[in-house]
């Protein structure tokens, strides 16, 4: 056995948990019982919590004589009580060694991102490389400046992990380069709540879904992506069937089955909705006055939503009128109302303002962190909500304090002891690091579990960036993530199973994941790496041994100089969060040393470490700030609602075909379609029910891929008879642009078109009356590691909201063309032959296009040459895989191009 897993088996004997710790009652625990070894002749119970989605599923591993795992939900955990969805399920199938990354490497990353594999790979170990990274860090910011690195992380890091990025980067290297994925699902939420609410919280709990007798679901298919919520919602509709649903979702869901109302309004118009909603509660006199006396700018907001009549919202979400009256009857007459929003809200251009424009409803009728009503922010990831609150986004703060707040900076300088002031500026922000990295301004990327070549809209364009990058350091746990192939050097995280920290889910509640067995070779935990990194580089304040130190350096951090009984002062900045006060209900050691000594975890007190190393391994779940929070100071906002809501967005102009794109942009979303047969379209993306981010995890469970096995897009029947296609014939997928004149270079008959293979994605079909005419639906899930072209980020623009700087995701203009294809099959091959198979493909395809690039290609006005022109564009092989039982399926199509 290795020392890596040496350690790491060492880790397990002092973290895991004996059955006397499902008790659930930390008090009652003897240190003795705490320390179960990891060996071959026992069988134990490790309580700990699902990965996936921001519910927070407690899930109990139940580990056998020989090693094996199994799952179950654990009955005692609030979020889930024993519930699990079909993802957390099949957790035991995701744990095994196949497609891991165990060893640190180097690797030539021009060709790697040519063949789509690791290329040229140079394995090394840890102290060589970390050495070189901090070298290489140190150089850059030499030669470039502090501002010249970034870090991307994500909401599937633990707390400590984030914290410790967050701490590295901006307090220690002196920028604020830390961008996270939540930025592409959550961060609209965070601005929302901290206009209203003057800061990132949740007011409500999941109590309050079966507590309510009014669940409205704006853009969230509950049912698929937060299921054990839905579940519990639909089990308290059983026993009191008065309780009513309304979902608010241009598609027609899984969610919809089971509502008393659905809404199905164009994209984008969810603030004229809730506009007209405010007004008509105001209408109806449903203000709650002694509420409102604590409230800010109410007026703006209500004269702002005056305009919004009934009949004028009808018409711009175009819904009838009738539906938009019950919807507002029924919010006027049920005081316990939620409304839980998602990615339909937050991934928009408007985000925010549709994150306010909902909580404005609230504020008016006083239903805010009551029983049963509330706002209710749903979290896509499962540690998103921890990310924010250690800050780690480049426009936030650790510990929920401001950024541009120069004694807020201050106060977290002094607490890191940081060797220079927080840096003002706000960071470089997730859509905007490829042109960062292709301006010169960034020269080092590290990117830690997270696939942005695939996630980030114009996916091809970050690609790009990373090709050119200067030097790209990828930490992951799967060799199937996209991005890893870009990178110069690789690092092995250690994944789910393996690792231990926190996680907070959508409730505020922080829960525990625990390491069930040693870490697959040299993987290490993120904040180990970082950890290392940063002591290399010379920097002091890095010397972790446990995460437990990290969490109670958060928790510490939270407490500092935050005294909610005192007034705002230089010395004292109250905020909701402080995690000091919520775990002196738990037996955490000394609470005052933990709120007033910034350097408590330096070890000189041995005592206050090991007891609170104690208090970590059995740490159960908790809500800080309480089961509820009513804010004591609230604002509204006034919303004006854009004039063309449903507008889907085109990326920038590109010199092309005059045939494409005829379309006038004249404010109006209509079907328009060319002489060359295809069909501009609006596409909406999102889940599947059994999927999750980019299958790295959930595509080695064979039952999870059973749902979808092959990449799809989804039209109305009006549609699919427009292009002559039926279910499971294939289509192209090209991005839209901006309309322009040809440049004088160019004949005006004469148009250059793109014909880059990378901008297109090919899929199957399927057809429902579920979505509307004129829109498409495909999941996000696909990567280059799965299929060979159905990275569906490579057809959406960069247009973001303005204050959260989130990207609008299900709103991209597309051109939808049937592709004849001559060549179709299918083929089971063994999992270990899943590479060598998938090689030989790329390889086939590679050929291909070279033999194509080597004839050139031809541009002309006419309609006619114009489809010839796509057609040459189009890939001679299109494959997908998804893992069976025993075996992995690999479809296979080759278009007929002379059909075109």
């Amino acid at each position: 056995m290795s020392k890596a897993a040496l350690k790491n088996e060492q880790d397990i004997k002092q973290e895991s948990n004996s059955p006397n710790d499902l008790s659930n009652n930390a008090s009652n625990v003897s240190p003795s019982s705490r320390i179960t070894t990891y060996t071959e002749d026992s069988t134990h119970t490790i309580r700990t919590t699902c990965p996936y989605c921001g519910v927070g599923c407690g899930v109990l591993a139940n580990i056998d004589e020989k090693g094996a795992v199994s799952v179950t939900g654990d009955p005692d955990h609030p979020a889930n009580f024993g519930k699990l969805c079909s993802k957390g399920s099949a957790l035991a199938q995701t744990l095994g060694p196949e497609r891991r990354l165990a060893q640190p490497y180097y690797q030539d990353k021009q060709l790697s991102m040519t063949e789509g594999q690791p290329t040229n790979t140079e394995p090394t170990d840890w102290d060589m490389v970390l050495g070189d990274i901090a070298n290489r860090l140190n150089k850059t910011i030499a030669e470039h400046g502090r501002d010249s690195i970034m870090f991307y992380v994500s909401g599937q890091l633990l707390t400590e992990d984030y914290y410790v990025a967050n701490k590295f980067i901006k307090g220690f290297i002196g920028n604020n380069n830390i961008d996270s994925n939540s930025r592409l699902c959550m961060s609209s939420a965070v601005a929302g709540h901290k206009r209203a609410f003057g800061a990132d919280l949740v007011p409500g709990n999941y109590e309050d879904l079966e507590r309510c007798d009014l669940l409205v679901l704006v853009g969230s298919n509950m049912a698929w992506c937060h299921p054990i919520l839905f579940g519990r919602f639909l089990s308290a509709k059983k026993s009191t069937p008065n309780k009513k649903l309304i979902v608010i979702d241009p598609r027609r869901t899984d969610s919809c089955e089971f509502a008393d109302l659905h809404l199905p309004i164009a994209v984008g118009t969810d603030t004229h909705l809730y506009n007209g909603l405010l007004h008509y509660l105001e209408q109806k006199g449903c203000g709650d006055k002694d509420y409102l006396q604590q409230c800010q700018d109410v007026t703006p907001a209500l004269d702002a939503a005056k305009a919004w009549t009934i009949d004028k919202v009808a018409q711009v979400c175009d819904i009838s009128v009738d539906l938009v009256r019950q919807f507002y009857e029924l919010v006027v007459a049920n005081d316990k109302t939620v409304t839980a929003f998602s990615m339909g809200v937050n991934q928009s251009r408007s985000g925010t303002d549709k994150v306010n424009a909902i909580i404005n409803t609230h504020l008016f009728t006083g239903r805010v962190g009551k029983v049963g009503a509330s706002p209710f922010s749903l979290t896509g990831q499962p540690n998103a909500m921890g990310g924010r609150e250690v800050g780690a986004l480049s426009n936030l703060l650790a510990a929920h304090l401001d950024l541009d707040n120069e004694q807020h900076r201050q106060l977290v300088a002094d607490f890191w002891q940081a060797p220079q002031p927080i840096a003002a500026e706000v960071g470089v922000k997730a859509c905007e690091a490829a042109d960062a990295i292709l301006n010169g301004r960034i020269k080092a990327i590290w990117i830690m579990a997270t696939n942005p070549v695939v996630s980030l809209p114009e996916a091809d364009k970050f690609r790009r960036a990373l090709a050119a990058c200067d030097l790209v350091i990828v930490s992951d746990c799967s060799v199937d993530s996209d991005t890893v192939k870009c990178a110069d050097i690789v690092l092995p995280a250690q994944g789910w199973g393996e690792k231990l920290g926190t996680v907070t889910n959508s409730e505020r509640r922080i829960s525990r994941q625990r390491a069930l067995m040693p870490a697959l070779g040299q993987a290490k935990p993120d904040w180990w790496i970082l950890s290392q990194v940063a002591k290399r580089m010379g920097l002091i304040g890095f010397d972790y041994q446990n995460p437990s130190e990290i969490f109670y350096e958060h928790v510490a951090l939270t407490a500092y100089r935050n005294d909610a009984s005192q007034a705002l002062s230089e010395s004292n900045q109250p905020r909701y969060l402080n995690l000091a006060k919520d775990l002196s209900l738990e037996p955490v050691g000394s609470l005052e040393l933990i709120k007033s000594k910034p350097d408590h975890l330096e070890q000189k007190n041995k005592d206050v470490v090991s007891f609170s190393r104690d208090a970590y391994d059995v740490m159960t779940p908790f809500q800080w700030g309480g089961a509820r929070i009513t804010p004591s100071k609230t604002k509204f906002i006034a919303i004006t609602p854009p004039s063309h809501g449903s507008l889907p967005n085109r990326h920038p102009q590109r010199l092309r075909s005059k045939s494409v794109d005829s379309q006038k942009n004249n404010g109006s979303h209509t079907l328009h379609q060319d002489h060359s047969g295809a069909v501009d379209l609006r596409l909406i993306t999102g889940r599947l029910r059994d999927q999750w981010h980019t299958m790295t995890r959930t595509g080695l469970a064979s039952q999870l891929n059973q749902h979808e096995s092959v990449p799809t897009l989804t039209v109305h029947p009006i549609d699919a008879k427009k292009l002559g296609i039926v279910k499971d014939d294939y289509v192209q997928l090209r991005p839209c642009y901006e309309q322009g004149l040809p440049t004088q270079s160019q004949p005006h008959s004469m148009v250059a078109i793109n014909t880059n293979a990378d901008e297109q994605v090919l899929a199957q079909v399927a057809i429902s009356d579920g979505i509307s005419v004129g829109d498409a639906f495909m999941p996000m899930h696909w990567s280059n590691a799965f299929a060979s072209f159905a990275r569906v980020g490579t057809l959406i623009p960069t247009v973001v909201d303005p204050h959260s700087g989130q990207p609008e995701l299900k709103n991209s203009a597309i051109s939808v063309m049937p592709v004849p294809m001559k060549i179709y099959g299918k083929i089971l091959v063994h999992p270990d032959l899943q590479d060598t198979i998938t090689v030989h493909l790329r390889e086939t395809l590679l050929s291909f296009e070279k033999e194509s690039e080597d004839k050139g290609t031809l541009t002309s006005s006419s309609d006619t040459n114009a489809a010839s022109e796509i057609s040459d564009s189009l890939p001679a092989l299109t494959w997908s895989l998804s893992r069976q039982a025993n075996s992995v399926l690999i479809t296979i199509a080759s278009p007929n191009r002379e059909c075109r």
